[in-house]
Order: C-alpha cells, then structure tokens, then sequence
C-alpha cells in the first residue's frame, strides 16, 4: 500500500506528521524540554504531540567494569510530531538553539512512516552492546577477582566478545572445571 501523503483526513481534520529538527549539537535535551515547556504554555498538546531525542544504548567497558550508556544516535537533530501550520511553526523555529526543519528550501518535510518507526524502535529494543576488542585469549592465564571463585586462577578456554562472557578452566579441588565469567570479572596474569 502507498504511503498516505496528505495532510488533512477524510473530515478535512489535519493529519500530524513526524519532522526533523536541524539544532546545535549537543543541545538536543535543551530544545526538548524547550519545546514541551512552549506547548504547555500555549496549549498546544493537540497540534504538537510528541518530541523525541533519539539515542542508543550501549555498554561501555573499562578498566575491566561495565557501564550501560546512552549517546544521541543522530547528534544536532531532534523529532517532532506535529500539525505544522503557522502557529506550531514559528513556536517551534523560535526556541533558542532550532536551526531550522529538514526540507527543501523553508518548506520541512514530513519524514516516510518506515523511517520514523526505524528510528523509535530502539526505545523497545535490547539493549545494544558496542563491540569492543576482546581483552583476553584462549590459552591466557587469568585471574579470577570478583564472584565467588575471587583469587582462583585459570586458563581461558574460550571467549564470546558478543556477550562479554569468557569461559575458564578453573582448578578447584583437583578437578579442572569450566566456570563462565564476565570480562569485569578476570584480570589477566603477567607471565
């Protein structure tokens, strides 16, 4: 099926469409809040519905310690959903820090649903993790320092970067066992 393109519905009632905003990058948060403060105060929570920062999550490890991060997926843009006329238009051209609509000359154009959708999926999805170097490999010996196996030593036998996982063979009451452990929770061994 096409995409529906017009901006009004059968009633002749306007239809809100998805928007970018071009802003200073970095004041993605600043606009938002701007922009909701200025539709509170105007009443205008029918024209403007939604304003969206997009972002990513990931996992940041260092030193040896995982951390979950957000960052902006697409840094000095913001979404809007509204029914752009005058009013909304100007409200919104005149927050400190809005550049302008992504368009052709002054005219914004409304972005295709599949983008939006794209783009709004990553609030429902998992988590995403970065991909990093892996800090160990298979045949390193490695020291155990969190967990309850802490201050045992083993041998890695395998390693999943995806996961983060490392799996090691631990010497625990004479019998070699496999003990899957956290990158954060293994140090590597000088030899």
């Amino acid at each position: 099926m096409g995409v529906r393109k017009k901006s009004v519905d059968d009633q002749g009632i306007p239809v809100p469409r998805w928007y970018a905003l071009r802003i200073y990058s970095g004041h993605e948060r600043k606009v938002k809040e701007g922009i909701d403060a200025e539709v509170l105060r105007c009443g205008l929570e029918d024209k403007i519905l939604q304003v969206y920062v997009p972002y990513e999550r990931f996992v940041e490890v260092k030193n040896g310690k995982k951390r979950s991060l957000t960052k902006n997926a697409f840094p000095g843009y913001v979404l809007i959903e509204a029914v752009l006329d005058k009013q909304t238009r100007n409200l919104i051209l005149d927050i400190p820090s809005v550049m302008g609509f992504l368009g052709v000359d002054d005219n914004p154009t409304p972005l295709r649903p599949e983008e939006v959708e794209k783009i709004l999926v990553p609030d429902n999805a998992v988590e995403h993790r970065s991909v990093i170097e892996a800090p160990f490999r298979v045949g390193d010996s490695v020291k155990v320092v969190d967990g309850p196996f802490s201050s045992l030593t083993g041998v890695v036998h395998d390693v999943c970067t995806e996961r983060m996982k490392v799996k090691v063979m631990i010497s625990f009451f004479g019998r070699s066992t496999p003990t899957e452990l956290d990158f954060s929770q293994v140090k590597s061994v000088s030899q």
